[in-house]
């Protein structure tokens, strides 16, 4: 028989041997329960109990919440949070963008940078003649009795369909005399209005201010916000009453006429009143006489 033969039945022995574990009363030394194992029971059972163990744990830790409290495990808490934070954040992020946009139009405004191109179906349609002489495009009789009809409702005026959809009355903001009176051919989307120098001007009607700050041409300017899509717009001020987020009332003092920044010829008030983006003209709505 070989060295290897006799190592392998050596082995063999060691792990079969057969032992007896005895649990016996220490006081009566009487034989409660006893057991025979070897080598390789032990080992297999340790080895399966292991990974039982192992098991039970992964599983304890996977699928209940006492994961929560082993380091490294974020808890179900914080990721909720963490969720409701990150739509905040996108909520946010889109009215940080909307308030950009509508306070560049409000710059537009203080600078007067106004496209006044008007575009309607008869723009477009002769536009679109030069490109395609070729093609007959001329209307026909429903259609040319169709456009007399519109023509007479004036659907097609951007500045007079333009009228603001309110519910209440809008008040002179000063007394004083008219130099110059609207004119959107002109760029003069304003009425001026002469008064003398730290005469007091009031709101035209109910609103928000959401502007009110200097400006290099117009002075001291301020705007309000009345609801419904209008806006009202006072500038060339000596001072202001108010400040931006502040809400005033009908006839409440905002501000006193003066005559500053570099467009102004003297004490007058810069009125300018808007509705949906678009300028139109104050006297269509306030009385000034």
């Amino acid at each position: 028989m070989t060295k290897k033969k006799k190592k392998r039945k050596h082995i063999r022995k060691k792990l079969l041997h057969k032992y007896r574990l005895v649990i016996l009363n220490e006081d009566t030394f009487e034989e409660k329960l006893s057991f025979k194992l070897n080598r390789l029971n032990v080992f297999v059972l340790g080895t399966l109990f292991s990974v039982f163990i192992i098991a039970f744990t992964t599983i304890l830790i996977a699928f209940t919440p006492l994961r929560e409290y082993i380091p490294g495990y974020s808890s179900t808490t914080l990721k909720r949070r963490a969720m409701d934070l990150t739509y905040k954040a996108d909520s946010l992020t889109a009215q940080m963008h909307a308030n950009d946009l509508y306070f560049d139009k409000i710059q537009k405004v203080l600078r007067g940078e106004i496209n006044t191109q008007e575009i309607h179906k008869d723009s477009l349609l002769e536009e679109f003649r030069k490109d395609t002489i070729k093609i007959n495009l001329s209307p026909s009789k429903q259609d040319s009795l169709l456009r007399e009809r519109v023509a007479i409702e004036d659907k097609y005026n951007i500045f007079e369909s333009a009228t603001p959809s309110t519910d209440f009355v809008l008040f002179p903001p000063v007394n004083g005399t008219l130099s110059q009176q609207y004119n959107a051919k002109e760029k003069h989307y304003a009425i001026d209005i002469l008064a003398p120098k730290d005469t007091p001007i009031k709101a035209v009607a109910d609103g928000m201010v959401i502007f009110a700050e200097w400006t290099a041409e117009t002075g001291y300017v301020c705007i309000i916000e009345h609801g419904g899509g209008l806006i009202s717009v006072y500038k060339h001020n000596s001072s202001l009453s108010v400040s931006q987020g502040n809400q005033v009332k009908a006839g409440e003092v905002i501000a006193i006429i003066g005559n500053t920044g570099e467009l102004t010829t003297g004490p007058h008030l810069h009125f300018e009143l808007w509705s949906e983006g678009y300028p139109v003209d104050p006297t269509d709505y306030i009385d000034f006489e």
